[in-house]
């Protein structure tokens, strides 16, 4: 016969389980696996700062999923440096298993300058007279080719196609309140509260350069790069809406809110000026 005290304790138990299921907005069996806890048990963060900076000066092998710019990233410089250091030309595509150098490049040492030569004195030379043979033709000329220049309309043309197109106006990616402000020394951007599924949008015009998981601390990460200048990132996503190579637009959404790679919903996002973290409110419109 079943202990009725047993009975309710059973019962209000798993009430409790169902009522704290219900609350985590989750099934503790089907988490994503950034979402799961560390197997300590404890219910901090697996990281506590942003992404595993790469030491520079150490050769890097390229591994799935990497490309110039989340390699760059990692490192905190320009990926156009970072590209200089490799030979790496524009589109700067890399192979996985390729070594990269992420040395700064030696400094050349400075040449003495060498005295210049002592002049040969001049040396008079009489004229010689004509030559009576009439028969023997002179030496021809080589010929000269001009090199033709580029017309000025055809400069102009490529001076536009590479030219830094500044951004116009910076906007929000979330509308959310800001739930930690930036660090230069821990934290590299600011954390935007939400709800899971809230929408994140570009803050700026660009191409996407970047999007996976495979940054750490970042969870399901979008980099932008909206000129030679400035990149944009969006980490702890839910669902990435766009992928690699695609042109976005000023305010479009780009991906859903969610905890990837941390313990709480958030959106971590970042500024990077040449490749340096800069604390974006100063670029984000003021908020009344």
């Amino acid at each position: 016969m079943v202990n009725p005290s047993a009975m309710r304790v059973l019962l209000v138990s798993l009430v409790l389980t169902i009522w704290l299921v219900g609350c985590s907005g989750a099934d503790p069996d089907n988490l994503r696996p950034w979402e799961k806890r560390d197997q300590s048990g404890s219910d901090a963060p697996r990281t506590k700062d942003y992404g595993s900076k790469l030491e520079e000066g150490k050769p890097y092998v390229v591994v799935k999923g990497d490309t110039l710019y989340s390699i760059a990233f990692r490192l905190g410089i320009d990926f156009r440096e970072l590209a200089a250091r490799n030979g790496i030309q524009s589109p700067y595509i890399i192979k996985v298993g390729q070594t990269l150098r992420t040395a700064k490049p030696a400094a050349k040492p400075v040449k003495a300058a060498s005295k210049p030569m002592p002049k040969a004195p001049k040396v008079a030379v009489k004229a010689s007279s004509p030559s009576k043979n009439t028969n023997k033709s002179a030496p021809k000329q080589a010929k000269v080719t001009s090199v033709t220049k580029p017309s000025s309309k055809t400069q102009a043309s490529s001076d536009n196609v590479n030219k830094s197109q500044p951004v116009s106006r910076w906007r929000w990616p979330s509308a959310g309140k800001v739930v930690r402000t930036y660090s230069s020394n821990r934290h590299k951007g600011i954390d935007i509260g939400g709800k899971r599924g809230d929408p994140v949008r570009a803050v700026a015009a660009g191409k996407v350069v970047y999007a996976g998981t495979g940054v750490t601390g970042y969870g399901s990460l979008l980099i932008i790069k909206h000129n030679d200048t400035y990149l944009s990132a969006y980490g702890h996503n839910e669902r990435l809406l766009v992928s690699e190579n695609m042109n976005i637009q000023a305010g479009q959404q780009i991906a859903t809110m969610g905890s990837s790679g941390t313990d709480t919903v958030k959106l971590h996002f970042e500024l990077r000026r040449r490749g340096q973290p800069i604390d974006p409110l100063t670029l984000l419109p003021r908020r009344r």
